[in-house]
């Protein structure tokens, strides 16, 4: 080992000097480049900043308020031939009108087009629509259209 150091004592110097010379070099460059471009450095850091800042509030904002939430049902799907159950329609005291128009809502028709197909105003089938909505203790159309199956009063 010491024959070694002794034959390469010169050549490992030089090494040993030069590394120390090109990192001597390195960091006044470093220092240089840091002095003269000091306003450079300011504006770049500010700048990533404000673009960070401004990424994380874009996220913030455009989030969605809501959640989706997926509620699962009870699908009435009629086996056979469709049976009106006569006992509910008089518990409830509907009209042949009220039977009529439920019928149509339960076909996805709006209520202009009811009043058309039925021959009566709009706000003759607004007053059959909310007496249907109160008989059948609902406050939507689809609501009345899936308790009104439920009770086997339409297909």
């Amino acid at each position: 080992m010491q024959k070694f150091l002794q034959k390469y004592k010169s050549t490992m110097l030089y090494g040993i000097s030069l590394a120390l010379l090109l990192f001597l070099m390195k960091w006044l460059e470093f220092r240089f480049m840091v002095i003269n471009h000091t306003l450079e450095i300011y504006i770049g850091l500010i700048a990533i900043i404000f673009t960070a800042l401004g990424i994380w509030l874009a996220l913030k904002l455009t989030k969605p308020k809501k959640e989706t939430i997926i509620i699962e049902k009870e699908i009435y799907v009629s086996d056979a031939e469709f049976i009106q159950d006569r006992n509910q329609l008089e518990k409830l005291n509907l009209s042949k009108r009220e039977m009529e128009v439920l019928e149509l809502i339960a076909q996805g028709c709006s209520n202009q087009e009811i009043a058309s197909q039925l021959f009566v105003s709009l706000p003759t089938i607004k007053s059959h629509s909310s007496k249907l909505f109160e008989k059948l203790d609902v406050n939507r159309r689809t609501q009345a259209v899936e308790k009104a199956k439920r009770l086997k009063l339409i297909p």
